[in-house]
């Protein structure tokens, strides 16, 4: 097998200059060893091969490696090889320093103004395990085995076109099982070739923006909302409103505001407050996109994890041939780094967004692909996520317990729908929660602000709370900390 140790000798001794071959290897392997590009106890490559690659004849090679070897710089090892010597590091020291090379002028780096509005609104976390992580699953308890001996017995002898680029969306068999599974669990209305795998939600956003907006057109989002779309929308240099919502969901701006190009939406568990759309609202909703000729995103992100009630079906069936792009993921199921999403898009657009999403993404991960389609198939699926319910659920319930012993009820949040992986911990109008967020956060209780999920000026204040993420054993005193920090906040404002 070549090593490396023989690009790096070829590379120097392409750079070294005269006409004495023996002298420019021995120049070239002294350099790589002395700049450090061959590290003490390195294994030399054996002279014939070096000979090949370099076209020179093994004596030169072998004149070379001995004089190297007198001068110290390699030492041979019986029936191992050679090796750069552990001793090189004497010769360093003992070796001229170089002339220091005069100072460089510093790079410019002028970011684009959109690149410069990206990272002055940037949000995501750090850190993306631990207490009160909102949006986290407990990926401790994901069965890795089951999954694995999937990917095992499919990668013996995988299918090529498991191992090449992707054209068609998706592997068909994860399009059909995904296609069973959201007409039954979610109400879905589609066939496999309408689904389209993304690597996750973001890159799902990216494309219905790339594909249907052009610069300057209006979108509408949820006020609060998620802060990924808008960051999205600014890259795509898209206009967006926020939208208000109450305890129905979105509430569709005055007849005469300037109609949206896309209404993205999170119907089912509105991200961050909680709120479910009611059925008029949908309706109201579905009616005004068919008239204004605006796209619905409906972002399906965590709907699996309602833990009272019956499941609130999608936006998307709830009509034939609605106008909606329904968006879901794994991260909240399986687990984030999985990077496997999928898109439900109506039948005229289901053709064009797959050429592009080919085009722009290369989509991959195509043997994963087929494993989780496998997965879903044998009910693993279906058993995690009944299993996870039954667990958040549960934590849930104790980390309301805990906000109500210790802070009192009026401290939860109004548009908790028992639901997610989230919730609000509701605050005083006048509290400051970007500075409690921060003195959390250095006590490593990764909580967010709400405030900071508002476009305009915030009308709440509050902290987003994940439960998923943490048993409850360690949240009682993880709570205990950071309700103490609240209340110091709250009776000494700044």
């Amino acid at each position: 097998m070549r090593s490396l140790a023989v690009d790096v000798i070829t590379q120097a001794f392409s750079q070294q200059t005269g006409e004495k071959l023996h002298r420019r290897l021995y120049a070239a392997i002294c350099s790589c060893i002395l700049e450090g590009s061959l590290k003490p106890a390195t294994r030399i490559p054996p002279s014939r091969d070096l000979a090949d690659e370099l076209a020179l004849s093994r004596n030169t090679v072998l004149r070379v490696y001995e004089q190297l070897q007198a001068e110290g710089y390699i030492s041979a090892r019986t029936s191992s090889g050679t090796f750069v010597s552990e001793s090189v590091l004497d010769n360093l020291v003992q070796r001229k320093a170089p002339p220091s090379a005069p100072p460089q002028q510093a790079l410019s780096v002028q970011l684009s103004e959109r690149g410069q509005a990206l990272l002055g609104n940037a949000s995501a976390s750090p850190r993306q395990w631990g207490a009160f992580v909102p949006g986290v699953p407990d990926v401790t308890l994901f069965p890795h085995r089951a999954l694995k001996k999937i990917q095992d017995r499919l990668s013996r002898q995988p299918l090529p076109q498991y191992l090449t680029y992707d054209a068609y969306g998706g592997v068909a068999e994860l399009k059909a099982s995904l296609t069973d599974y959201l007409r039954t669990a979610r109400g879905v209305r589609c066939s496999p070739d309408q689904i389209l795998i993304t690597e996750g939600i973001h890159q799902a956003l990216d494309l219905v923006t790339r594909t249907l907006c052009n610069p300057g057109d209006q979108a509408w989002v949820e006020e609060p909302g998620y802060w990924g779309i808008k960051n999205i929308l600014r890259m795509n240099g898209v206009n967006f409103s926020a939208i208000a919502v109450d305890e129905e969901g979105l509430v569709p701006a005055e007849e005469n505001a300037e109609p949206p190009r896309m209404i993205f939406v999170t119907p089912s568990h509105q991200y961050p407050l909680g709120s479910v759309m009611s059925l008029s609202r949908r309706q109201q909703l579905l009616a005004l996109a068919r008239k204004t000729q605006s796209w619905i995103v409906e972002d399906d992100y965590d709907s699996e994890f309602r833990f009272a009630g019956q499941p609130i079906p999608s936006l998307q069936g709830l009509e034939e041939a609605s106008p909606v792009i329904y968006i879901g993921t794994f991260s909240k199921t399986l687990y984030p780094a999985l990077r496997l999403g999928y898109m439900v898009l109506p039948e005229p657009l289901a053709a064009a967004l797959k050429k592009v999403h080919s085009d722009l993404y290369r989509g991959g991960h195509l043997l994963m692909q087929a494993a989780l389609a496998e997965f879903i198939r044998e009910g693993y699926y279906a058993a995690h996520i009944r299993k996870m319910r039954q667990l958040y659920s549960r934590r849930r319930l104790a980390l309301v317990a805990l906000i109500t012993r210790q802070l009192g009820k009026e401290y939860l949040g109004e548009f908790s729908s028992n639901a997610g992986l989230h919730l609000i911990l509701q605050l005083p109008d006048d509290a400051d929660d970007l500075a409690i967020t921060q003195e959390a956060n250095q006590q490593a209780l990764l909580v967010r602000p709400l405030s900071r999920y508002f476009a305009d000026t915030p009308t709440r204040k509050g902290l987003l709370l994940g439960f998923a993420s943490i048993d409850e054993e360690a949240m009682a005193p993880a709570f205990t900390r950071l309700a103490e920090i609240i209340k110091k906040h709250l009776l000494n404002p700044a």
